[in-house]
């Protein structure tokens, strides 16, 4: 069998002009980001402003559209062989990194290779490569050890951690490293010696980037600079966020709290719609290293206490069409939703949760929730946690703290007593959660696990069970079994979903659907 996918019109578009800088008329977009800037690693980190930051400044090698269907990016195409064992790539030209050397295949072998180490759905497409070779400075091939057809899928898909392509001599840091050079081919070059975390990042565009010519559609398609330079301004408090974009400093809000929306909204100059509308999704996550999370019984009295709806009131208010309800692992606008298993979700009764975890064992051990005070809809659902946890009777210390500190806490496997944690709460998008391919959370292979590292052997065999599986119906059973099992283990508790509208000003244009945070395509006129 041989199978091609080259892609009509994929030809390099013209390069753009001289730089608008010089022309003093310089167009920028000033951005108030959801979070912090503190990791320049999106393999390292899935947190959403690095990976907001890598789409400014990295490319991909396919790209997955509005359907979620792979595409090419940085490829020009690839060719499908050997029935389904061999896949080749070949880049399209000119791609160049910000330094002015050529993408090469190499580069490529070398990001993927760091980038499947770390990520869940790298690290399944690694299983199934027998070997991965450079061909050429334009081509490179997976040998496969059994067929695999979400290749491509792998390699563009829109949750994180994405696939970037970084040079060699980057790529070729340890996994377990933060990289240092943030050296990248996308559109926008990152200008590290104005970076101060916490307080901005701005970016340039790049000249010598060649969008494709295909029109946008969610990551796919042309990634047009359309703008001479962005700049993140960090604004912890939402007033003051508010009183910049009705005033005219800042051009685009990524979060704007809920609260605030019907402010923004009587403002005529200023546009408020969601752009990702597969939802965002709250979870509670465990350390199931140390008491009292070891113990499942423990985790599934919590899972007992917990009312969707009291967590996203929380976030979101009463506002109609704001949020719902989904008790299950995978995201319900996406084919693999299902109630298999959810009846400890449906139990919303911290009566029977409390005699649940007396019965359990619960010796009072501190509970240590980390909660990043800097980021509303974290402390929103955190604060629900706390109070239904203390009517249980367990140990709380709720730690505040801001967003890069909590993600570097989070990485700590020591017990709470040397610094490490109970609980946290992270927010994905549904787009990440859509199916066992991409859902990071529900990874139960214990140290190699995300933050948290549950542990569940039979989990792990369902998930390669549905990735061998021969047809979508095939899947969604296997799915099913899956969350059942899940909901057994539980490696995090699903606590409902919002939809975050963005906001930015009526003189910001092409704005477009996507499932994450991009600002390609956007514009500035006035």
């Amino acid at each position: 069998m041989n199978r091609r996918q080259f892609l009509a019109g994929t030809a390099a578009a013209p390069l753009l002009s001289a730089p608008a800088f010089a022309q003093g008329n310089a167009k920028i977009l000033r951005v108030i980001p959801a979070a912090n800037l503190t990791s320049l690693d999106p393999i390292w980190t899935t947190a959403p402003a690095t990976k907001n930051h890598a789409y400014l400044i990295y490319d991909q090698i396919t790209a997955v559209d509005a359907q979620f269907v792979p595409r090419p990016q940085m490829a020009e195409g690839w060719e499908v062989a050997d029935d389904g064992r061999s896949w080749v790539f070949t880049l399209r030209q000119p791609l160049r990194f910000h330094d002015g050397e050529p993408v090469r295949s190499v580069d490529c072998v070398a990001s993927i290779k760091r980038w499947w180490v770390r990520d869940v759905f790298g690290q399944v497409l690694a299983q199934h490569t027998d070997e991965l070779e450079v061909m050429d400075d334009r081509r490179f091939r997976f040998k496969l050890k059994r067929p695999f057809p979400l290749v491509a899928a792998a390699l563009g898909k829109s949750n994180s951690s994405q696939c970037f392509i970084m040079p060699e001599r980057v790529a070729q840091t340890d996994p377990g490293r933060q990289i240092t050079d943030t050296t990248g081919s996308g559109p926008f070059r990152f200008n590290r010696d104005e970076w101060v975390a916490g307080v901005k990042s701005t970016y340039t565009r790049h000249e010598g980037y060649v969008p494709r010519g295909e029109p946008v559609s969610s990551i796919a398609g042309g990634r047009i600079p359309k703008v001479d330079r962005v700049e993140w301004t960090v604004i912890p408090d939402p007033a003051t966020a508010a009183g910049a974009m009705r005033a005219g400093e800042q051009d685009y809000w990524d979060q704007p709290i809920h609260d605030l929306l019907p402010l923004l909204r009587r403002d005529r100059n200023i546009v408020v719609e969601p752009r990702d509308r597969s939802g965002t999704y709250a979870m509670l996550r465990f350390n199931q290293l140390h008491p009292p999370f070891d113990n499942p019984a423990i985790r599934q009295a919590v899972a007992m206490a917990v009312d969707q709806s009291q967590y996203m009131q929380a976030v979101a208010g009463n506002e109609p069409g704001a949020w719902g309800t989904c008790e299950g692992f995978f995201a319900c606008s996406g084919p693999m939703a299902s109630d298999a298993g959810n009846a400890v979700l449906k139990t919303k009764s911290v009566d029977r949760a409390k005699a649940a975890l007396q019965a359990a064992g619960y010796n009072g051990e501190k509970v240590v929730i980390i909660v990043a005070t800097d980021n509303a809809p974290i402390t929103a659902v955190s604060e629900v946690t706390a109070d239904l946890l203390r009517r249980m009777g367990m140990n709380i210390d709720y730690v505040a703290t801001d967003w890069g500190s909590m993600l570097q806490r989070r990485n700590s496997r020591e017990p709470v007593e040397r610094g490490g944690w109970s609980i946290f709460h992270t927010l994905w998008n549904g787009a990440d959660i859509l199916s066992p391919a991409v859902n990071t959370m529900v990874r139960a292979n214990g140290n190699q696990a995300w933050f948290g590292w549950p542990t569940d052997p039979a989990l792990e065999e369902l998930r390669t069970a549905w990735f061998e599986a021969s047809d979508p119906s095939r899947q969604q059973a296997i799915a099913a079994q899956l969350q059942d099992r899940a909901f057994h283990s539980l490696p995090y508790v699903p606590l409902g979903f919002y939809v975050q509208s963005a906001a930015w000003r009526r003189n910001i244009t092409g704005v477009f659907p996507v499932p994450t945070t991009v600002y390609w395509n956007i514009d500035k006129t006035g």
